[in-house]
């Protein structure tokens, strides 16, 4: 079972907090750093000091750590368009040394979309799809050869499809909870499924879609990985777990119900729970930057019990 720390900068962090929490990840053994796509923040957050973004993130982190893989969940389709994010990728994959992972979404937030002027169309699963058959074809061009795209959102004519990521394969992450289109893009285009937020069972319904839409479209089920996205809220007693809780505006129980929440044993439990239904690795949402213990504490021992 991977760990991968997962972050929601929107919420309230500086490129500073990010790369101290990326190097803690690295130190402490876990697979990934992860980040949101957001220039807002959603709830009560003030959000200060201001949005980062995801990409010009991940290329400094490509820079200040080794090891880990880095990536987006989910880079936002409505904010870049393709054949310009296929480019920032590939740079980045190769400022890491080829350590980046693409998750690639519809985009959903309209509110974000208003406070910074960017379209929202009526279309983004449809734009998706494209944004998907673009990004991936012109990793794939060889090259000397060009790539040409006539879809209905997008149009690319000769184009060099350059530069190439340093990774044969950037591997791509497609998630969500849609029970026809999401599978069959899944089964299309990725390398990961990725279920955020969601109970067991719902979990297994949807990585059962998606093995079976693998399987039509003439793929093995087991072809890709299956991971889920969690809220991470561990404390070695009670009173500990009680006031990371209210660091970030939860109550206890409904953590304990919808995230991985309480003593070591009780997540090393819960996430045991998760790989039999198939999730191979885990997204820890860890919402408050500043506790680096917390990261240590699933180190030392929610992770050392998975290996």
């Amino acid at each position: 079972m991977d760990l991968r720390i997962f972050t929601e900068p929107q919420q309230g962090a500086t490129y500073d907090t990010l790369l101290t929490v990326a190097k803690a990840t690295e130190d402490l053994g876990f697979d990934a750093f992860f980040r949101s796509d957001h220039y807002l923040r959603m709830g009560s957050s003030d959000g200060l000091p201001g949005p980062t973004d995801a990409w010009i993130t991940l290329a400094g982190l490509a820079r200040e750590t080794r090891r880990i893989r880095l990536g987006t969940l989910m880079t936002a389709g409505t904010f870049r368009l393709p054949g310009v994010l296929a480019i920032q990728v590939a740079q980045v994959d190769q400022m890491s040394g080829g350590r980046v992972e693409l998750g690639l979404g519809a985009g959903w937030f309209e509110e974000e979309h208003r406070a910074y002027g960017i379209p929202f169309p009526k279309e983004k699963f449809a734009r998706l799809e494209e944004q998907l058959d673009i990004v991936t074809g012109l990793w794939a061009t060889e090259e000397g050869k060009t790539f040409t795209f006539e879809g209905k959102h997008y149009q690319l004519t000769d184009s060099p499809a350059l530069p190439k990521p340093a990774q044969a394969k950037v591997p791509v992450l497609i998630g969500g909870h849609g029970a026809q289109r999401t599978p069959r893009l899944a089964a299309r285009y990725a390398d990961e499924f990725n279920i955020p937020f969601a109970s067991l069972e719902d979990s297994e319904r949807q990585f059962g879609r998606v093995r079976a839409a693998a399987e039509e479209a003439g793929r093995k089920g087991g072809d890709l990985v299956y991971s889920s996205a969690l809220v991470a809220c561990v404390g070695k007693d009670d009173a500990e777990v009680a006031r990371r809780a209210a660091a970030i505006g939860r109550e206890v129980d409904e953590l304990k119900a919808n995230g991985l929440a309480g003593s070591p044993a009780e997540v090393v439990d819960k996430i045991g729970r998760y790989e039999a239904i198939g999730a191979s690795r885990i997204y820890l949402q860890c919402l408050d930057l500043a506790d680096l213990d917390h990261l240590e504490l699933i180190s030392s021992q929610v992770q050392s019990q998975l290996s």
